[in-house]
């Protein structure tokens, strides 16, 4: 996630200081990636030293207010227009733990599976729960379709982590049934035939 560009596309709106920067991200992203103030400060500080914000003056109640500057806004047109990159991946915990978990002597694969299939369906219940309620079920001002979009998006990532999952197992068990099959052809028995 880009906190940089996020912070810019809030302040195309007026100038702000740090903490109503916060508000607005986890207002229109229904606090799904919730932002520690201390990074939103320290953001503002290098977005000032580039540029790419200025600050405006202290409010009555000695905030920082920050405004953006013309290469702020080129900047924040960029990051519009161009398409989030996917030549390098995010770190994905589970696919790490699932990698790891198959070559690690002793670790029951089809348990760590089924729990983490069991917590991801959980939290499709609850994403869908959510989207039929509230203000994410009849969007009226911006901000809800914002949530209403970071729902569905959560909801698709929640679906595609459970079919993944569904594919792990499934090619666990042709694996274990091959090395089976390998091990009683190797040892002289007969083979066992996969039907």
């Amino acid at each position: 996630m880009s906190v940089k560009q996020a912070l810019l596309a809030l302040l195309e709106q007026g100038p702000m200081y740090g903490y109503q920067l916060r508000v607005e991200f986890e207002t229109r992203t229904g606090s799904t990636w919730p932002l520690n103030v201390g990074q939103v400060y320290t953001t503002l500080n290098r977005l000032e030293r580039d540029g790419l914000v200025a600050g405006e003056g202290v409010d009555d109640d000695g905030h920082v207010v920050y405004r953006i500057t013309d290469e702020g806004r080129d900047e924040v047109a960029a990051w519009f227009t161009t398409p989030v990159a996917r030549t390098q991946p995010p770190r994905d915990e589970l696919a790490i733990k699932l990698a790891l978990a198959v070559t690690v002597p002793g670790v029951d694969v089809g348990t760590v599976i089924q729990r983490q299939r069991t917590a991801t369906m959980v939290a499709l219940q609850d994403y869908t729960r959510l989207k039929r309620a509230g203000r994410a079920a009849n969007p009226a001002r911006p901000d809800d379709m914002a949530w209403s979009l970071v729902l569905d998006s959560l909801v698709f990532v929640a679906e595609a982590e459970i079919r993944w999952l569904d594919h792990c197992e499934a090619r666990l068990r042709r694996a274990v049934r091959t090395a089976e099959n390998t091990a009683t052809f190797e040892a002289g028995q007969p083979r066992e035939v996969n039907r």
